[in-house]
């Protein structure tokens, strides 16, 4: 019997290959429901199935064979090479991380920072940031072999780079056919939409109908839209105006990524961005939003730094203006408005280095430490003094403490917030990593879901699963059903919790107990396997008429 079916899987590959997906239905319910005894690869028994949807969960059995869900419900007379007893456990979809920083897969291919806390699918490319010839870039992952599902976003920053360089300058016409050139072969390479990081070098100096004309070659091709807003703090209103133009004139779905109101002058105008979201989406607009469940964001100390004085080099160019006693006034006085009113969150406490190559003992440790072991008075002008200083030594990445508890809380309950991590692909125990690395997923199932009752469990997996994998076409990821990919998730509600903290953040989470990725355990019983299971997924390249 076993082999027999191992015969018809294979058919029901080959059928999918010429796009018949009602005979894979089919075949699959046939094979499964006549079938006097199954036999399955693994039958996870008697969990509580929340299967994504946002319906509320039941109990039941999960059966997989190969990387495919067969059945689910009573499989009491059936049999399987592993029987896992999920009883008093949650089996539901595996996480769909619609923002990973996923550059170091190449040298950490088996993605064990993600896979412990759920995630079995990413999406990288974010910000901007992205390979520019993506087509090689796939095939060299696949070549190495992953250990999650990942697919990628062409990214607007690396395009204009490609281009432009680091000149603060429109494109000319033929500068602006290039560009849309380098986004229409990301798509055609398979990438599942365009990002851009408008707050960063060189997107900040981009005008919004340079973005609409990109965005508007990346929409023809069925893709998505996601934004590091130009603004995120005294800008916030206008930042997310801007991205709703860009769906409404580009027609294209967006996503408000990572969204946040950032600095004491903002906190509570969540209420605002979270109406201008519902007044898009009444006039047809297809704007959501995605979130990670800190209030401290992650990003390089060169942020606070007005974006002209790195023109033409963040680095070489910057050495040079601040060499200049007028424009080093100008760039000091810049940096210290930022402190107080933006990321700096108007205290050097505020202000946590990370990574940080020149001053490595630093990391960890706040710019106000900094000013202190100098011997300095923590005031927000040192801090500009300090700041240039790391600027000038190739600079740091910083964690910036500069939201308020009530805006998380009030985004991630809105019904169109996807849970992302906008975390960075981690070596255990290297480096000062923010604890979203290792702790989004659970910290939502636990802290926001369990402890504060922000939303009911079967949403808060909804808003990681089916919500994101709805989000970029994923039409066999993020939902448990007969004939979905076996990417599947089982924790014990009860004990599940994130553990990485700003000032210990490599710890993994508690109460993730098992992971699959395409049918292979790569977390069983809450050990690590690096089984490499994952697929490099690219989406279909077909031009919208």
């Amino acid at each position: 019997m076993y082999y027999l079916y191992l015969d018809l899987y294979q058919t029901i590959k080959a059928l999918t290959v010429f796009k018949f997906p009602f005979c894979l239905f089919l075949l699959l319910v046939c094979f499964s429901s006549c079938s006097k005894r199954g036999q399955y690869d693994i039958i996870l028994r008697q969990g509580t199935i929340i299967d994504g949807t946002g319906k509320l969960g039941y109990i039941g059995d999960v059966a997989i064979t190969a990387d495919r869900i067969l059945k689910i419900g009573d499989c009491t007379k059936d049999r399987a090479v592993q029987d896992i007893d999920a009883r008093g456990l949650v089996v539901c979809p595996g996480f769909v991380d619609l923002h990973a920083h996923l550059e170091p897969l190449p040298l950490l291919p088996d993605a064990a920072s993600a896979l412990h806390m759920g995630v079995t699918t990413a999406l990288g490319g974010p910000d901007g940031s992205s390979p520019i010839r993506l087509g090689a870039y796939l095939d060299s992952l696949e070549g190495i072999g992953m250990g999650i599902n990942v697919g990628y976003l062409i990214g607007h920053n690396s395009v204009r780079a490609q281009v432009l360089g680091m000149e603060a300058r429109e494109p000319s016409t033929d500068e602006l056919e290039e560009m849309q050139g380098l986004i229409e072969d990301g798509m055609r390479d398979g990438a599942f939409g365009m990002s851009t990081g408008l707050k960063y070098l060189p997107g900040a100096f981009s005008k919004v109908e340079e973005v609409i004309a990109l965005a508007r070659t990346a929409s023809s091709y069925g893709g998505i839209y996601t934004s590091h807003l130009r603004e995120e703090g005294l800008g916030l209103f206008e930042g997310v105006e801007e991205a709703v133009r860009i769906a409404r004139d580009a027609d294209i779905p967006v996503v408000l990524t990572h969204h946040k109101a950032i600095g004491q002058p903002m906190w509570g105008k969540s209420v605002v961005t979270l109406r201008m979201v519902d007044e898009a989406r009444a006039e047809g607009l297809d704007v959501m939003v995605d979130q990670y469940p800190y209030t401290a964001s992650y990003t390089g100390i060169s942020v606070l730094i007005p974006p002209w004085s790195m023109e033409g080099g963040r680095y070489d160019k910057f050495a040079e203006r601040v060499q200049d006693p007028v424009l080093r006034d100008s760039i000091h006085a810049g940096i210290v408005y930022n402190i107080m009113n933006d990321r700096g969150g108007g205290d050097l406490r505020r202000i946590q280095l990370a990574r940080f190559n020149w001053k490595p003992e630093l990391e960890g440790k706040t710019l106000y430490d900094w000013a202190l072991v100098e011997g300095l008075e923590p005031t927000a002008e040192v801090g500009a003094d300090l700041v240039i200083e790391a600027q000038l030594h190739r600079g740091a990445s910083a964690i910036y403490h500069a939201m308020s508890e009530e805006d998380v809380e009030r985004i991630m309950a809105h019904p169109m917030t996807m849970i992302a991590s906008d975390g960075r692909i981690t070596e255990f125990e290297k480096g000062f990593p923010h604890p979203r690395v290792h702790g989004t997923f659970p910290r939502v199932l636990g802290y926001y879901s369990r402890d504060k009752g922000v939303m009911a469990l079967e949403e808060a997996i909804r808003k990681m699963t089916s919500l994101p994998a709805m989000r970029i076409g994923l039409e066999d990821r993020g939902e448990l059903r007969v004939s979905a990919f076996a990417d599947i998730v089982v924790f014990d509600a009860e004990t599940i919790i994130d553990k990485a903290t700003f000032t210990e953040p490599h710890q993994y989470p508690e109460g993730v107990i098992h992971v699959l990725v395409n049918g292979k355990f790569a977390l069983k019983a809450g050990e690590f396997f690096d089984v490499r299971n994952g697929e490099v997924l690219r989406k279909s390249m077909n031009k919208r008429p």
